[in-house]
């Protein structure tokens, strides 16, 4: 199915966080690598996610999300930053997630729902950004999360614990390493106004 027959569709625009593998990803050990994702539309067939790495159409995925679990996958279509993947689920699982996005398209709604911690992690409207390492290389990223001291970022690039770098125009150092990703530690902390601004940054065309 296209992405504009999937926006046609009866579907809930929702934002949900996981992690995604593609079957020919592997890491240094021989092991699938694993990247964060993002939904943006979700039905109970199919469903748009945004991603660092995106795969090519009719690639096998293997994803898992919070709030459905994992699912069995095939991309149908590809953009710029993500694809459209097409779920492989049993008709009682297919209902079961239609009750699911109802409650979360309610869930959305609802006003009394606020962030109270003021540096709390907070996921951005904008997913994708750069990062700038010390041979003023960049490399594209995806954004799991950020607060005001840090960010947890998902990237093909995988730099080692210690590494300097920046984030968009914040600098830092890489604490820790998990399953899809690394969280960077900023060296100043930032002010939750300015943090969506300076985080988020195009990147400089390299010289040629």
């Amino acid at each position: 199915m296209s992405v504009a027959e999937f926006l046609r569709q009866r579907a809930v625009e929702v934002n949900v966080s996981g992690s995604y593998s593609l079957h020919r990803w592997y890491d240094c050990d021989g092991k699938l690598r694993n990247f964060a994702c993002r939904t943006k539309r979700v039905s109970p067939f199919r469903m748009i996610v945004d991603v660092p790495v995106v795969g090519k159409i009719g690639e096998r995925v293997t994803s898992y999300f919070q709030d459905f679990g994992e699912f069995q996958c095939t991309i149908s279509a590809t953009l710029k930053s993500g694809f459209l993947m097409e779920l492989d689920m049993t008709r009682a699982r297919r209902a079961w997630m239609s009750e699911k996005l109802t409650w979360l398209e309610k869930k959305q709604k609802d006003d009394s729902i606020q962030e109270l911690r003021r540096d709390a992690r907070f996921v951005p409207q904008a997913s994708h950004t750069f990062l700038t390492v010390a041979d003023g290389s960049t490399h594209p990223c995806f954004i799991i999360d950020v607060s005001t001291a840090g960010v947890a970022i998902s990237c093909e690039y995988d730099p080692p614990i210690g590494t300097p770098l920046a984030v968009g125009a914040c600098v830092g150092r890489v604490i820790r390493k998990f399953d899809n990703g690394f969280a960077v530690k900023f060296t100043d902390k930032q002010q939750r106004d300015d943090l969506v601004r300076l985080v988020v940054r195009q990147a400089v065309p390299q010289p040629a």
